[in-house]
């Protein structure tokens, strides 16, 4: 069998999903989110990643979800904007079943997070049957997602993550974690060509370039797209202290959005900020106020950063 292909090296979003007062999916903001991404340059939309709430979402959602992205997308002339699914489970037939989903509502790649209901259990050996088995039977090439936050705590080390990208069908990983040591571990070993290694979070987006990264999968890119692909552009023309100076204020941005109530800050940041969506999220994760921002010294940092996010 030969080796897929890895997502292209760019800046990627994991998208938020939004919902009307009722928790159900408003099709309207999503299209209005889409388009606003892929008009900001993004390389790539990753539907159901963390901040999409693919845990609180039914087979059926989450399929319809994937669909309306990339029908949003091809509809509106971006039809080179990836769109990768998340496809983590806590059982592997049925992450097995939501790749094949995945593929059938016109998704590239799939993201896996490890299953975390059992923690004991996963072992380095049943992490690794564990992918390798979702690999084998997916019918799009995977990704692995280093998450410790959101999989009871489970840090793939490089180790582990090196081994898996060995298999033919496992092109990639969002590295979560923030580990720029072994983010480098992996570019060192394989070329972005066969294995893409991406930063999971602003604050390592430029270290993580250079260090050999394909570039980040960060959910600041929801509030500032734009932002992420001056500082990839400024990186690519070997501008570094211009570079590193807007790595400096990102990674503000990255610890202020973090600041401001998780998922729902960020949907009511960008309802605030940009004439769509509201801040509905689907228990048991809380809905943030968004009249209250004025309290939130966290909320001026990111209100500085979408006024410059304008003006590009």
């Amino acid at each position: 069998m030969s080796k897929s292909l890895p997502p292209p090296p760019g800046y990627y979003v994991p998208a938020v999903l939004f919902f009307d007062e009722n928790e159900e999916l408003h099709v309207p903001s999503i299209q209005a989110h889409i388009l606003r991404l892929a008009q900001g340059g993004v390389t790539g939309i990753l539907v159901q990643g963390s901040n999409g709430e693919a845990q609180h979402l039914s087979h059926e959602e989450r399929k319809h979800a994937i669909a309306l992205t990339r029908k949003t997308l091809d509809e509106n002339g971006f039809d080179n904007v990836l769109v990768i699914a998340g496809t983590g489970a806590q059982s592997t037939r049925e992450t097995k079943k939501l790749c094949v989903d995945a593929k059938e509502a016109g998704a590239s790649h799939a993201l896996v997070l490890t299953p975390s209901t059992w923690p004991p259990q996963m072992s380095a050996e049943n992490i690794l049957r564990f992918h390798r088995e979702v690999a084998d039977a997916s019918p799009i090439p995977t990704m692995i997602y280093n998450f410790p936050v959101v999989t009871a705590g489970q840090d793939l080390d490089s180790d582990i993550i090196a081994t898996l990208a060995e298999h033919p069908n496992i092109v990639g990983t969002k590295l979560s974690c923030g580990n720029i040591g072994k983010l480098q571990r992996l570019t060192t070993r394989f070329p972005s060509s066969e294995f893409a290694v991406f930063a999971g979070r602003t604050d390592t987006f430029l270290h993580g370039l250079n260090a050999g990264s394909a570039g980040t999968i960060a959910a600041l890119v929801n509030i500032l797209p734009k932002l992420h692909g001056r500082l990839y552009q400024l990186f690519q023309e070997g501008k570094h202290q211009e570079a590193m100076t807007l790595q400096g204020k990102l990674g503000h941005g990255d610890w202020a959005a973090s600041k401001v109530g998780g998922i729902g800050g960020i949907k009511a940041v960008v309802s605030k900020n940009f004439g769509y969506g509201e801040p509905h999220v689907r228990g048991p994760l809380k809905p943030v106020d968004v009249d209250k921002f004025a309290e939130n010294k966290y909320y001026q940092t990111l209100i500085e950063l979408i006024a410059l996010e304008k003006s590009l």
